[in-house]
């Protein structure tokens, strides 16, 4: 891969100090995505995504409480929260109805309610959450991961923060989620979730961010979006099973589902590469932008 020009800025949207981090496209540019992580993520998580769409200019924020982002004090930090901080920023950044819009995870539902609110040239969904948690087949395991959030948040920073930042948590979170069995893969999906997984601002709007996580899904938005959307998933994915990602698709005016093997919610790092092409070959098949950063 070709060294890449990487840009960062901070602005500042409802109280909250808010970090962007853009990788700039090589030529020929094809056009501007502006991607939203999942929860307990940052940028760092797209990364390997970013790096194989290098014809791409991607504009990745950290979300308002993770990474280098702090809180908002004026508005809660749930998927409206963010829809109208991403919405406030994208105007910041004069992003036009040409760019792509990206979203991973909870940033599928984020991702999906900015659509919403403001009009995008398509949307690319990554492991798009098609199922409440709470009805899925790791509703007890959402449970007692609620309980455990919003324990934290009422004990003091210094309890509550070694136990949500620990390393014990983190790999265990890791086990369960990767597939693959590759050992490099899996050393290199423990190791970000070690550096990123502790990265959040303050336990309440962890525990905040957490509620929204588990209590919508993609399917709340997708009926009045048509814009032209691509979903790609994991047949693993315990948090969208190919048949509920099959219902998601159909509830789309104009969608499509690529289900990708051997892997569950986890393909940003796993099948990086395999999500790109298929981003870019989707992103190829319509009218390019015609304005870019």
């Amino acid at each position: 891969m070709r060294q890449r020009e990487h840009l960062m800025s901070t602005h500042r949207i409802y109280g909250a100090q808010v970090r962007i981090f853009t990788a700039v496209a090589h030529e020929p540019a094809r056009g501007v995505i502006f991607a939203v992580h999942g929860f307990r993520g940052d940028h760092h998580g797209l990364a390997r995504i970013v790096q194989n769409l290098e014809n791409y200019t991607v504009i990745v924020p950290d979300l308002p409480g993770f990474g280098a982002s702090s809180s908002m004090s004026e508005h809660a930090h749930d998927v409206e929260g963010y829809a109208h901080a991403l919405d406030a920023l994208a105007d910041e950044l004069h992003l036009d109805a040409n760019i792509h819009l990206l979203g991973h995870s909870f940033g599928s539902i984020v991702a999906a309610k900015l659509a919403s609110m403001r009009p995008f040239a398509s949307l690319l969904l990554l492991n798009p959450i098609s199922e409440l948690a709470l009805d899925s087949s790791q509703a007890l395991l959402a449970k007692i991961t609620s309980a455990y959030y919003e324990l934290c948040a009422k004990l003091p920073a210094f309890i509550a923060e070694p136990l949500l930042r620990s390393q014990l948590f983190s790999d265990a979170m890791s086990l369960v989620m990767t597939k693959s069995k590759d050992p490099a893969i899996r050393r290199y999906v423990r190791d970000q979730h070690r550096a990123y997984f502790g990265g959040f601002h303050s336990t309440s709007t962890l525990a905040q961010s957490y509620r929204a996580s588990i209590s919508s899904t993609v399917a709340h938005y997708s009926p009045e979006l048509t814009l032209p959307t691509m979903m790609i998933g994991g047949m693993q994915d315990e948090l969208g099973t190919p048949e509920t990602q099959e219902q998601l698709r159909s509830s789309f005016a104009h969608a499509q589902l690529l289900m990708l093997e051997n892997v569950g919610h986890l393909i940003h790092y796993e099948k990086a590469e395999e999500t790109a092409s298929a981003i870019d070959a989707f992103l190829r098949s319509l009218p390019q932008p015609s304005s870019e950063l």
